[in-house]
């Protein structure tokens, strides 16, 4: 495939994921915007609305000023001073990064995996850029630098990834770029290609490990609690138009509570604002942000406390056997080769899940609660 069309392809298909991702934060606002308003409020600030959440769910930090009715309905200390969001809604990233996915899939098995990847950040970076530009009031200010870098930073990592997962996957045939980097990998030992290739496999394969136990136990938590969530849903009032738009919040927020389920697993758990703590060693909780789902958390420690600990453990120990048996047997290898193995797979599980723990959390609000989330050095630490 040319060039010319796997940049265009990638492109459009960056374009469609950023119209993706601004359209499922717009269409519950327009509803809001029909029924509840009747169509008389200014339809601007419901634009601009859905473009703040798209930004801030790449990781954009949010400079916000509430009027003095808004803060005072808030009921929150220190609501009447600016303050700053930076915590992200991990739901707008997945999005990008499905689609940055797929476009390094399709520049791969086109020949050009780079001209796909360039072109598509390019874009990413373009549309982050206007969004946040046009979004910027008084009341609420993107942060512009971060508009054009983040965004375009989620598609980066999600189209090399897909790329290089192509690539290996498949044989595709490769550019000049692609073929460069496989040269430089096949100068290098064998000792050391096969060690790195097993510590990348399993130490993603933990950290995915620990983040799908995670998934469960928010599900596991949510059935719970369903009881508790539909209450809270009733005493917001906010009617069936109001709830599908917390809805769509909370499942743009799903992703950071399944880092943050995981967090809890490792040991140092989260915070949901300042003086608070959730771990299966303690947990002392506060008044908690009026999002019906995080209503079904329990107000006391879980069953079983610190045995939960053993469970990330397990979950590496089995990663390591599963990639030994896959392993082709090398008796010559050196005692150290396996230790360095163990090390970088451990090292490599750190950064994944310390790295989502730092995007998952940050400032929600003024006061206590520009605290929330894990500790990103406890969790990579753990």
């Amino acid at each position: 495939m040319r060039r010319t069309t796997i940049a265009l392809l990638a492109a459009l298909e960056a374009s469609v994921s950023a119209l993706v991702g601004y359209g499922i934060a717009l269409v519950p606002l327009m509803l809001l915007w029909a029924t509840h308003f009747g169509l008389a409020a200014p339809i601007d600030a419901f634009f601009r609305a859905a473009a703040d959440m798209w930004l801030l769910g790449h990781g954009v930090d949010l400079a916000v000023r509430l009027d003095e009715l808004t803060a005072a309905l808030l009921g929150v200390p220190g609501a009447g001073d600016p303050f700053v969001l930076t915590i992200a809604l991990l739901g707008f990233a997945v999005v990008t990064f499905a689609f940055g996915l797929r476009i390094g899939r399709r520049g791969a098995i086109g020949g050009n995996p780079a001209v796909a990847v360039v072109a598509a950040v390019v874009v990413l970076a373009a549309v982050g850029g206007v969004v946040a530009a046009v979004a910027a009031t008084g009341a609420a200010r993107p942060v512009l630098w971060q508009g054009i870098v983040l965004p375009a930073s989620v598609m980066a990592v999600g189209a090399a990834i897909g790329a290089v997962a192509e690539s290996l996957r498949s044989g595709a045939p490769a550019d000049a770029t692609t073929s460069a980097v496989r040269r430089r990998l096949a100068a290098l030992p064998d000792l050391a290609v096969d060690g790195v290739a097993a510590a990348v496999r399993i130490g993603v394969g933990a950290a995915f490990g620990v983040l799908a136990v995670g998934a469960v136990l928010v599900a596991v938590v949510v059935v719970a609690g369903y009881s508790t969530i539909v209450g809270l849903y009733q005493a917001l009032g906010a009617g069936i138009d109001g709830g599908i738009a917390i809805t769509v919040a909370e499942l743009a927020l799903l992703p950071n509570l399944v880092v943050w389920a995981a967090a809890w697993l490792l040991g140092p758990g989260f915070a949901l604002g300042a003086g608070t703590t959730v771990s299966p060693s303690v947990t002392l909780m506060g008044p908690v942000p009026g999002i019906p789902v995080l209503g079904a958390l329990p107000a006391e420690g879980a069953p079983l406390g610190v045995l939960w600990l053993a469970l990330p453990v397990l979950l590496g120990f089995g990663g390591a056997v599963l990639v030994a048996a896959s392993a082709p047997e090398r008796r010559d290898e050196p005692w150290w080769a396996t230790l360095a193995v163990g090390l970088g797979a451990g090292g490599i599980a750190g950064l994944v899940l310390g790295g989502l723990a730092a995007f998952s959390g940050g400032a929600a609000g003024p006061g206590r609660l520009a605290v929330v989330g894990p500790d990103a050095f406890l969790v990579a630490a753990a």
